[in-house]
């Protein structure tokens, strides 16, 4: 064998054993870290999942916040609709309250009110 044949194998002898200390790393690496990507994947799609619930559970909580809104809305609307009604009801109650107030009588004061509501009531 020649130097340059000597160099030549040396140097294949070389390659082939970096390219096996290689494949020797990459197996043991791959079975160093392929539980850690397992157990990150699995925590990756129990965390999707779980933000997928929380979604669809705020996007129902606003729908019923929503709602509640609607609810109160008509509710005013109704209590202010119902506070005019009463208003327009009791206008005549108020007109006879204030007529009889304003009706000014002498001597004692349970006689006067008592003939003021006689006269109210028409007895």
């Amino acid at each position: 064998m020649t130097p340059v044949q000597k160099l030549l194998g040396l140097l294949v002898l070389v390659v082939l054993l970096l390219a096996a200390g290689a494949g020797l790393g990459a197996w043991l690496a791959a079975g160093h870290y392929r539980p850690l990507l397992d157990a990150a994947q699995d925590d990756l799609a129990t965390t999707k999942a779980g933000r997928a619930n929380l979604e669809e559970l705020a996007g129902e909580q606003g729908r019923k916040l929503g709602d509640l809104v609607l609810a109160g809305q008509e509710r005013e609307r109704r209590a202010a609709q119902a506070q005019a009604d009463a208003r327009d009801l009791a206008k005549t109650d108020y007109a006879a309250a204030n007529r009889l107030l304003q009706e000014r009588t002498g001597g004692d004061q349970c006689t006067a009110a008592a003939a003021i509501i006689d006269q109210e009531l028409g007895l």
